[in-house]
């Protein structure tokens, strides 16, 4: 058991308070470095245009990204079926920028399914491929690439993006967690 004098001893020793303080304003400044590092920044950035980019496909009409003719089929109330996307971003030019207002180009894949009300994912209409979005316009533009019936597919991504990202596109679609959020998100939005 603690008695009075040994809390009282350990209260009022200097070294235990100096260790505290040291302790405190170590641990502020360890925050402080990790919040104003250069590595905070393009995260956040990353984050912001990964958003950005999936907001803007969801709200837009299925036909501005639409692949192969795929089109949502129309429920008899006209209402129109919520679109749930999933993307990656590959890149964004100019590549130097810290500000989600300076981003002229994204580079990005995405995959998209109608939520039709109890269509299940398996069979939902789907839209997916790299995409490019310039994001100087409002609302932001949306060119998909696709194959031509001239040109073979993975020729078309070399033509479109640059070598950098026409690489990853060519190898890279969704991440795992981005692929379980949109299937959580789909599954909510069409009623199951």
């Amino acid at each position: 058991m603690i008695s009075r004098e040994n809390f009282a001893g350990w209260y009022r020793n200097r070294f235990v308070w100096v260790a505290v303080i040291l302790l405190a304003v170590s641990a502020g400044t360890v925050v402080l470095v990790n919040r104003a590092g250069p590595e905070a920044e393009p995260a956040d950035l990353q984050a912001q245009i990964t958003a950005r980019m999936r907001s803007t496909l969801e709200q837009a009409d299925p036909g501005q990204h639409n692949h192969a003719g795929h089109n949502a089929q129309q429920a008899a109330a006209q209402e129109k079926p919520a679109v749930i996307c999933g993307v990656r971003v590959y890149g964004y030019e100019p590549a130097e920028v810290t500000a989600l207002a300076d981003v002229q180009t994204v580079y990005g894949f995405h995959l998209c399914g109608v939520a039709e009300q109890k269509r299940p994912w398996d069979v939902a209409v789907k839209l997916a491929g790299p995409v490019i979005m310039d994001m100087s316009t409002e609302p932001p533009g949306i060119q998909v690439v696709e194959a031509t019936a001239e040109v073979m597919f993975t020729d078309r991504v070399r033509q479109m993006l640059p070598p950098k990202y026409a690489e990853l596109a060519l190898k890279e679609a969704l991440t795992e967690s981005e692929m379980a959020d949109q299937r959580r998100r789909y599954d909510a939005a069409a009623g199951l």
